[in-house]
C-alpha cells in the first residue's frame, strides 16, 4: 500500500538464543471492524514472532493510558523489567474526527498520557490508536494482517524490547 514505511524485523535474542516475552495488548473497541483488523495483524505479527501476550479490551482510546498505568500500580510492568509479568505494551485503538473538538481531546491526551507512562516507567510501547478523518483511512491503515498498523505496533513494542535487552547487556 501507498504511503507504507518498510516492514522491518525484530529477533529478540539473548545468549542461549530467542527471548520469550509477554505483551499486554489494550484494545480500545470503539470502532469493531477497525479494531478486528489491528488487532489480527498485532497478534500475526506477535505470534510469528514467537511472543505470548494477554488482551484486555476498553471502550476507547482514553482508557488505554489508564490500564498502562494500573498495569504499572499492580507490579506487572514494573520499572525494573528483570521480574515483570510484561515485557511491553501494544496499544490498538481509532479515534476518527467528528464535528467538534472532542477528536483533539481524544487523541492529544491518549497519546500523550500513554507516552508519558512509556517514558517514564521505561515500558516499550507499540502504537497503533489510529488518528484519521474518516472510516475509509482507519480501514486502509488497520488492513494488511502483518502489514497494516496492527501489525507496525507489534513490530515496534518488539524492537523497542530487543533495544532495552541490548542495552542491559552493555552495563559493567
Amino acid at each position: 500500500m501507498a504511503g507504507r514505511a518498510p516492514r522491518t524485523t525484530s529477533t529478540i535474542a539473548s545468549g542461549s538464543g530467542r527471548m520469550r516475552c509477554r505483551i499486554l495488548m489494550i484494545e480500545g473497541r470503539y470502532y469493531e471492524t477497525i479494531s478486528d483488523e489491528l488487532l489480527a495483524g498485532a497478534t500475526a505479527e506477535l505470534d510469528a514472532a514467537g511472543a505470548t501476550y494477554d488482551r484486555v479490551t476498553v471502550p476507547g482510546a482514553l482508557e488505554i493510558p489508564q490500564v498502562i498505568s494500573q498495569a504499572v500500580s499492580s507490579g506487572l510492568i514494573p520499572d525494573s523489567a528483570s521480574s515483570a509479568r510484561y515485557s511491553g505494551v501494544v496499544a490498538l485503538g481509532c479515534v476518527i474526527r467528528g464535528e467538534t473538538s472532542h477528536y483533539d481531546i481524544v487523541c492529544n491526551n491518549a497519546n500523550h498520557w500513554m507516552m508519558e507512562l512509556a517514558i517514564r516507567h521505561n515500558i516499550p510501547v507499540g502504537n497503533a490508536i489510529l488518528t484519521v478523518d474518516t472510516e475509509a483511512q482507519a480501514l486502509e491503515r488497520a488492513r494488511g494482517g502483518r502489514d497494516g498498523k496492527g501489525g507496525d505496533a507489534a513490530r515496534a513494542c518488539l524492537k523497542l524490547i530487543e533495544i532495552a535487552h541490548q542495552f542491559q547487556g552493555q552495563v559493567e
